[in-house]
C-alpha cells in the first residue's frame, strides 16, 4: 500500500490532480501495482480524504497528548517520538497530529515502522494542499545512513 501512495505523492502534486477511483485503478494496475494493494491504498485514501475536510487548519492553544496504550501498541516508540519532533520542530500542528495518529491508526496492527510513518505525514500533507519546508522534507525522505555530514 505504502509503495501506491508514494507514487501518488510523486505523481500528482495535490489529490484534486488525480483521476477518478476507476481510472486511477486501471492506470496504477497498469504500472504494475497488486489489485488488493490499489483497493487498500484507494480506501485509506478515502479516510484521509474525510479526516482533510474536517481539518480547519486553526492552530489552537498548545495541547499535549497523551497516547492510549492501544495506541502506543500500533505505533510504536519510534514513531510516536517521531510525531513528537515533528511538533517540537513547529511542523505539525495538534490538528494535523490527530489527522496523522488517524490515518497510522487506521492501517497499522503493530509497532508503525518509522519509513511508514514518513510517509503518511507526506500524504497528510500533501492531501491538505500543504508541502513541508526543505528540512523537514529531507528529513521524511532520506534514510540515516544515506546522509552526508558536511
Amino acid at each position: 500500500m505504502f509503495d501506491v501512495l508514494v507514487y501518488l505523492y510523486e505523481n500528482y502534486w495535490r489529490p484534486d490532480a488525480c483521476p477518478d477511483h476507476d481510472q486511477l485503478t486501471r492506470k496504477l494496475s497498469a504500472v504494475g501495482f497488486e489489485s488488493d494493494e490499489i483497493q487498500e491504498a484507494l480506501s485509506w485514501l478515502d479516510g484521509l480524504a474525510s479526516a482533510a475536510e474536517s481539518y480547519d487548519g486553526q492552530q489552537g492553544p498548545l495541547s499535549m497528548r497523551v497516547y492510549s496504550v492501544g495506541e502506543q501498541e500500533l505505533l510504536g516508540e519510534e514513531s510516536i517520538g517521531f510525531i513528537s519532533f515533528l511538533e517540537s520542530a513547529g511542523v505539525l500542528p495538534p490538528p494535523m497530529r490527530e489527522v496523522v495518529i488517524d490515518r497510522a491508526t487506521a492501517i497499522s496492527s503493530g509497532p508503525l515502522e518509522l519509513e511508514d510513518l514518513k510517509i503518511i505525514v507526506l500524504m497528510v500533507f500533501w492531501s491538505l494542499g500543504e508541502e513541508p519546508d526543505a528540512l523537514i522534507l529531507d528529513e521524511l525522505f532520506v534514510d540515516v545512513e544515506d546522509r552526508l555530514i558536511h
